[in-house]
């Protein structure tokens, strides 16, 4: 018998939850899904640039699980890319995170607090510049 999946914790609901090659039209595209913990693996390691220890700890899950899930987002996002296929982010066995998430600007590193639900701030409210991070502070 297979040991239940274990659910991943997200800290990042993607606003935008599909894409596809420019000019091509839907109906005549293959599409491949992404799963939102996949999505959330590729945020921590590509984007951020954490290291699979320490992604994999903010999701829940071992280094060597997290390792498996950031290859598998990968490898589907390699084949979208150079196949021309859509990408659908949906699905997968996650749970988002429940604590407050703060960001960080880019520009004068002032660090503010937005309540869960609010979607992606589109500025940094002290100096108006748009390049941000979301930051964790252990607490």
């Amino acid at each position: 018998m297979v040991r239940p999946r274990k659910n991943r914790i997200v800290a990042f609901d993607p606003d935008v939850s599909y894409f596809k090659p420019r000019g091509i039209p839907l109906i005549e595209l293959e599409e491949v899904c992404l799963t939102v913990d996949e999505c959330e693996s590729i945020r921590l390691a590509d984007l951020i640039g954490m290291s699979h220890e320490e992604a994999g700890g903010r999701m829940g899950v071992s280094r060597a699980t997290f390792g498996r899930i950031v290859q598998q987002a990968r490898k589907i996002i390699a084949d979208a890319l150079i196949n021309g296929k859509a990408i659908n982010i949906e699905g997968g066995n996650y749970r988002i995170n429940e604590e407050e998430r703060i960001f960080m600007c880019c520009k004068c590193n002032k660090k503010w607090e937005e309540p869960r639900g609010t979607g992606r701030p589109s500025h940094c409210p002290s100096c108006d510049h748009d390049k941000y991070l979301r930051v964790w502070e252990k607490k």
